[in-house]
């Protein structure tokens, strides 16, 4: 269904430039034969003007006394162009990358950036982007930048360097929709580069210190109140138990006396001493 509706809109704006069925009328008519006279007068020499070669990759509009011949594009192949009452104009169907010069951006939250980027498209109808605009190309550059400057200039600076993929499919949207008429069909649009001022580069790397210091400072605070509530239940346990705190001392002269050589003060217990 969808395939449908998109044959049937190409062939809408085929027929966007003339929908009349008028004619060149009887005056046009007889040019037409006095030129097609004038080639077999002069044939075999006249052929070599009339044939042309349109590439693979090309298609030819024919204007026949300024009208569109049979309102569709010719080619590819040999063509035949009468002399004096045709002319022709060749149109390229290979994908343009056309690249989006550096625009100086005003965004929402009030900062200065530039921003520049890429489009890719090429032309599907040849008779629109012929008689509907005078440079097809110029004309969907200019739109580009147009178009990337009023969205950008909506988003904020965090939202522009976060979401390059959902803004360039944006911008590739608005493009498709108004170049529809001019036989242009855009198959993506990418955002190269955004530069912000250095003053804004010092501000958020600031900005970023002071997150990370922070985020550090409460992972450390955090590992303390662990600790501290370890260490209140080790001493509960030590407290049932007076011998324990005997062992974990007798454990900790063990683990000093292996690193290195050194002089051990071992006190004796106070009930030793008692019986003294």
């Amino acid at each position: 269904m969808d395939s449908g509706r998109g044959s049937l809109g190409k062939e809408s704006k085929e027929t966007l430039v003339a929908d009349k069925k008028d004619g060149i009328g009887a005056c046009g008519w007889i040019l037409v034969s006095l030129s097609f006279l004038f080639v077999l007068i002069t044939f075999p020499f006249s052929i070599w003007l009339c044939l042309k070669i349109v590439k693979e990759y090309e298609r030819a509009v024919v204007f026949r006394l300024g009208r569109i011949v049979s309102k569709r594009a010719k080619g590819p192949g040999l063509i035949l162009v009468l002399p004096c009452t045709d002319v022709f104009t060749r149109v390229d169907l290979r994908t343009v990358t056309s690249n989006i010069p550096l625009q100086e951006i005003l965004t929402k939250d009030s900062v200065t950036t530039q921003v520049d980027g890429v489009v890719y498209y090429k032309i599907h109808s040849a008779i629109c982007s012929v008689a509907n605009v005078t440079d097809v190309h110029l004309a969907t550059s200019l739109l580009a930048q147009t178009t990337l400057r009023n969205v950008l200039g909506t988003q904020s600076l965090s939202q522009i360097l976060s979401g390059r993929e959902e803004i360039a499919h944006n911008i590739q949207s608005i493009l498709d929709n108004a170049t529809g008429k001019w036989g242009i069909q855009v198959a993506r649009v990418e955002i190269k580069d955004v530069r912000i001022p250095m003053e804004m580069q010092r501000a958020m790397a600031a900005e970023a210190e002071a997150t990370r210091d922070a985020r550090a400072q409460i992972i450390a605070a955090e590992g303390e109140r662990n600790a501290s509530e370890a260490l209140k239940q080790a001493s509960m346990v030590l407290v049932e138990s007076p011998s324990a705190l005997q062992l974990r001392y007798l454990q900790t002269l063990t683990t000093l006396a292996t690193e290195k050589n050194s002089t051990i003060v071992f006190p004796l217990p106070m009930n030793m001493l008692q019986g003294f």
